[in-house]
């Protein structure tokens, strides 16, 4: 298999159509790639909280076309990264507005949406996208011919249990779009290459680059593989990271060293 992390510079200044089309522009650079990776809210920059909702869109919206297309174009499996989505209000708002989601799409090589996940774990304790957003609640993977991807974002890389709850439902490869920070990027690797090894699994963790909302972000995305070896690593600034990779090692892995059959805790039924 081979994937492109592509790592987006989230500086101020750019506008969100023509980051868009900047950005559909290196998917589309990516046709050969089985898998092309985005980050976590590229559109508007993950601690950008103040614009998240001006800059929230539908599910169905401006980015969800751009990336559907381009991902067409390419032929190629796209993570699309996640993007400020605004759900249809219930009949009993107040306000007319539905609750927003920090949302990832996925898309097919024919451009058709495989899954959207909304991100559980929200950030920020008692501001910021904690209480602007609402929290997802269902686990989602996606079959790509050959493997399963599990589905994640940013701050959920903190909660192994939703990892292991991926791990139930059959992925081999967590995929963690983010918008990390550059202060905490020694846990950024080091919470990669730990899920990595207790699910016995390849983590491909892809960030943002530049300064948004004066946090500088981390940048050096990363490919991990079942035995916590990386495989490949970014610097900080904007770039895109090719690594190929064999997903049977997953398989081969768990085989050699079955330590997931001896799991006594934290054995329910996952949901799917």
């Amino acid at each position: 298999m081979r994937a492109s992390l592509l790592q987006i510079d989230v500086n101020e200044g750019e506008s969100v159509e023509s980051r868009r089309s900047r950005v559909a522009s290196l998917v589309r650079e990516q046709a050969g790639a089985d898998l092309v990776v985005l980050p976590e809210l590229w559109t508007t920059g993950a601690f950008a909280y103040e614009g998240f909702a001006d800059e929230a869109e539908p599910l169905e919206g401006p980015t969800y076309e751009v990336m559907a297309k381009a991902a067409s174009d390419a032929g190629v499996w796209l993570h699309a990264g996640s993007i400020p989505e605004r759900a249809p209000a219930d009949s009993g708002s107040a306000t007319g507005d539905g609750p927003l989601y920090n949302t990832s799409l996925v898309f097919s090589p024919s451009g058709e949406l495989a899954a959207a996940y909304r991100k559980i774990h929200r950030f920020g304790f008692d501001k910021g996208e904690a209480v602007l957003m609402a929290a997802g609640e269902d686990l989602v993977t996606v079959r790509l011919p050959g493997t399963t991807l599990g589905v994640a974002t940013c701050y959920d890389l903190r909660f192994p249990e939703l990892f292991r709850g991926l791990v139930d439902a059959g992925a081999e490869i967590l995929v963690v779009p983010a918008g990390w920070p550059e202060r905490r990027r020694a846990h950024w690797t080091l919470l990669a290459q730990a899920r990595a090894v207790e699910n016995q699994a390849f983590v491909l963790a892809c960030g943002t680059a530049g300064t948004h909302a004066g946090v500088p972000q981390a940048g050096h995305s990363i490919v991990v593989d079942p035995w916590g070896e990386v495989l490949a690593q970014a610097g900080a600034g904007e770039q895109v990271l090719t690594v190929e990779f064999d997903p049977g090692k997953v398989a081969l892995t768990r085989d050699q060293f079955p330590a997931l059959k001896d799991r006594v805790l934290g054995l329910a039924t996952p949901r799917r």
